[in-house]
């Protein structure tokens, strides 16, 4: 659907659809977990930017978090290890 979404509050990576959920993916890479890991690197206040571009773009499409199905996932690569996590936090948190 769309990739590296930019407004006020941060980026987006990628905007996908799986089936009628929007899914909003965060993609991570460290080269090694010497400081931690690639998921481990999407703080709070990463998660919190996320919702606001998130919420922004929804907005610039006629909806909202209360109109639209959409999950919030993080693909992390550390090193050679790939993680997928789906639904890794939600717009309540």
């Amino acid at each position: 659907m769309a990739a590296n979404v930019h407004s006020r509050g941060g980026e987006i990576d990628l905007i996908m659809r799986h089936g009628t959920v929007i899914v909003f993916v965060e993609v991570r890479y460290r080269r090694s977990n010497h400081f931690g890991d690639a998921a481990a690197s999407v703080t709070p206040r990463k998660q919190h930017k996320l919702l606001q571009a998130a919420r922004y773009w929804l907005a610039s499409t006629s909806g909202s978090f209360d109109t639209v199905d959409c999950r919030f996932d993080v693909l992390a690569f550390t090193g050679n290890e790939i993680e997928w996590l789906t639904n890794a936090f939600t717009a309540d948190f």
